[in-house]
């Protein structure tokens, strides 16, 4: 897109750049950059927004080194806990440990005693349990797609995974309504200081629609929201006559998720040598996209292992004449390892590739374990561009933190600490790392044509910066900070003028 030295705004929109008089403005008023950077807002293509909310008030476990280190945190919290409550965290992840063990209901019960404790693994897909907690569900466990690990007596452990600890989740877990909103207000603030102006949120199935609606009613809804649904609402929507964005400027509900497989941390990921938990088949999902086409809504299908990626695009290439001819953009959520002929059939299907940037250097150690002799295709965005496949980022957050310029430095530079760049043949440019946050994001919401761009008649949805990230040395990017966030003509974050 051209650059310009200056740009008007006129209530909620973009009216211009350079040359546009200022009686074309609603008011006077002027803003000095003094040098900085305006880009259109960051959009996070794939966050559970209002668990990531609340998981800022849990105990946060994500840079543990080992189990001792983790107990010794769960430790210090459960003192805290008030009698009759939860212990909640979040964040573990045994193969960052060292020595790497899994973990038991009797290394909890040790520093929690008769408080009921669970903690949600970092990639959310496995869940860690004392004794207590065990026992408020009675050996009620079990669920298909699900696995309880047992141990030498043929006893739970304490680790449920996939569809078994979301089952537990959401019989014994689940936060108040009041309490979930009054955390997304507060992450509302640290979203806009991150220049966040859209998500794509994928808590539906918490309800998240209810919470931002009460969140818009007060005027406090700060970003755009394009909202998921659990796929099996997808009768209703039919027999009510809903489509895929039904809502308003802000809060939207936009697609169907489903989950084909499980993830790298839990090694529950769908693999082609046989291993992994699959939760949805080829088959089912196939039904889904077409119930989905049938009442306009789109799929966004979960896949982290080649075999669960293969299986989901072909699932859409076979409902591909049903989908396409309403118009609807299809998604895979992660892509995280994809067989090397399989690279080419997102852009030959029509598939878009929702990745998180971040991803790549965070995983890279279980990745190189769990995945041996396979890395070379695992996070393979470049080659993934290079074959025409539409790419969107986002965090997945709470698993990495919402925060874009993260993700963008993590995809450009293939790592985010002081190591050297992994896998640096499949690091992507500033220019693709920027559109796959900004502009392909709203393609996929259906906002292209006045969202992520900054050109008269487009949203006033911006963020400044405190340099040009185009115009600096890659090298440099960890050093840029947001400044300003702006959202339909307002500021949301730290209003001008700047010092």
């Amino acid at each position: 897109m051209p650059v310009v030295l200056a740009l008007a705004i006129a209530g909620n929109r973009v009216v211009g750049g350079v040359g546009t008089h200022e009686t074309a403005l609603a008011t006077p008023d002027r803003v000095n950059l003094g040098g900085r950077c305006v880009l259109p807002g960051f959009s996070d293509a794939h966050v559970h927004f209002p668990t990531w909310a609340l998981a800022q008030r849990e105990v946060r476990l994500e840079d543990t080194t080992s189990l001792d280190e983790t107990l010794a945190r769960v430790a210090d919290a459960a003192g805290s806990v008030e009698p009759g409550s939860w212990l909640r965290g979040r964040g573990w992840r045994s193969g960052d440990w060292s020595p790497v063990v899994e973990p038991t209901r009797r290394d909890l019960d040790a520093v929690t005693g008769d408080t009921p404790a669970a903690l949600m693994a970092r990639d959310y897909h496995s869940l860690w349990l004392n004794s207590a907690a065990l026992g408020r569900a009675n050996g009620d466990l079990e669920v298909e797609g699900g696995v309880v690990e047992l141990d030498d007596e043929g006893k739970p452990t304490g680790i449920l995974r996939e569809e078994s600890a979301w089952q537990f989740r959401d019989r014994y877990l689940s936060a108040p309504d009041d309490e979930f909103v009054d955390a997304m207000r507060a992450g509302l603030k640290i979203a806009a200081s991150r220049g966040v102006t859209a998500v794509h949120d994928k808590d539906g199935w918490l309800g998240a629609p209810r919470f931002w609606q009460r969140i818009a009613e007060d005027g406090a809804l700060t970003l755009r929201v394009w909202q998921s649904l659990p796929y099996d609402h997808v009768a209703r929507l039919e027999e009510l006559g809903f489509r895929s964005g039904l809502g308003d400027d802000l809060l939207r509900i936009g697609y169907l998720k489903v989950f084909m497989d499980g993830t790298l941390g839990s090694q529950t990921a769908r693999l082609l040598d046989g291993t992994g938990v699959q939760i949805t088949s080829r088959q089912e999902l196939a039904e889904i996209v077409r119930a989905g086409a049938r009442a306009g809504w789109p799929v966004a299908a979960h896949a982290i292992g080649d075999l669960a990626n293969r299986e989901a695009l072909d699932a859409f290439e076979e409902t591909r004449d049903e989908w396409s001819a309403q118009g609807l953009r299809p998604r895979i959520e992660h892509a995280q390892l994809l067989a090397d002929e399989d690279i080419p059939r997102f852009a030959a299907v029509g598939v878009t590739a929702s990745v998180q940037f971040s991803h790549a250097p965070s995983d890279r150690d279980i990745a190189e374990r769990n995945w041996a002799g396979m890395t070379d295709r695992a996070y393979a965005y470049r080659s993934l561009l290079d074959s025409g496949a539409v790419v969107a980022n986002g965090s997945d957050a709470p698993i990495e933190e919402l925060d874009p310029l993260a993700g963008i430095r993590a995809g450009v530079l293939r790592t985010l600490d002081d190591r050297d760049a992994w896998h640096p043949e499949q690091a992507v440019t500033v220019v693709e790392a920027l559109e796959a946050t900004i502009l392909t994001p709203a393609w996929l919401a259906r906002d292209e044509r006045r969202r992520g761009k900054l050109l008269p008649g487009y949203l006033a949805d911006l963020v400044v910066l405190d340099r040009d990230p185009l115009a600096i040395a890659p090298e440099e990017l960890p050093d840029v900070e947001v400044v300003s966030t702006m959202v339909d003509g307002r500021w949301v974050h730290n209003p001008p003028p700047w010092d």
